[in-house]
């Protein structure tokens, strides 16, 4: 079968382009041009990629995007925003609600194509299978789950493969570059300050107080480095 993208653009234009370049490139594709009935559509049929306008009628693409992430059936879903808000504070801001990719209006279809497919590469590579525990951390990636001081805590795949990543190389040190190359692959069109948002995003699903870290520790001057706590 192929692999289902749900859409939500409000312009005819974009959308009729955007439709005929990946279906071109082999996906199957559904549009909205509102966002009031995309979460109900997904539980029915959960797509493989969710390609969210930011300014669209009704449930704008960062509520989308925001309720997607609160949902455990949806939230290691990939996001991938397509707008017209190019800015550094846009793009953060994206990342930050849990976006795999940010990309500006005006686009090439050529590499539109190439980031949707990048950003699904990215969660086919297969995990090591054996469970992990960490302190109060319990890492299990055969079912993608992370339990956090006996609580179950909802993940997008991208940060549970960094979690993963960082947790079964205890106490070494890795620059964002490194960690580009090693959990994003396709590091094309990923930035550096990436890594900074999605240490962000653990640190407040990890850590008793987020902002003296005890597992995801800075580096200054290095990058990131995981600890078990003693």
């Amino acid at each position: 079968m192929k692999p289902s993208i749900f859409v939500v653009e409000d312009d005819p234009d974009i959308s009729r382009l955007v439709r005929h370049h990946l279906e071109a490139a082999g996906f199957a594709l559904k549009v909205f041009p509102t966002g009031t009935t995309v979460i109900s559509e997904s539980e029915r049929q959960r797509p493989a990629l969710f390609i969210l306008d930011i300014m669209v009628p009704g449930k704008d693409g960062l509520e989308l995007c925001r309720q997607i992430r609160q949902m455990p059936s949806l939230a290691p879903t990939p996001v991938i925003f397509l707008t017209a808000k190019s800015g550094e504070a846009d793009r953060i801001l994206g990342l930050e609600l849990g976006a795999d990719d940010y990309i500006p209006k005006p686009f090439s279809p050529r590499e539109l194509v190439a980031r949707v497919k990048a950003v699904l590469r990215r969660f086919e590579r297969p995990l090591s299978q054996a469970p992990l525990k960490v302190g109060e951390i319990e890492i299990d990636p055969g079912a993608m789950t992370l339990i956090v001081r006996g609580n179950t805590v909802t993940t997008t795949a991208t940060e549970f493969r960094l979690l993963d990543y960082f947790a079964r190389h205890l106490g070494r040190v890795f620059t964002r570059d490194q960690l580009l190359d090693s959990v994003w692959r396709d590091t094309a069109y990923v930035t550096p300050r990436s890594v900074d948002v999605y240490v962000r995003r653990i640190r407040e699903k990890i850590e008793p107080d987020p902002e003296n870290p005890r597992y995801l520790k800075t580096v200054r001057g290095a990058g990131y480095r995981f600890e078990a706590p003693k």
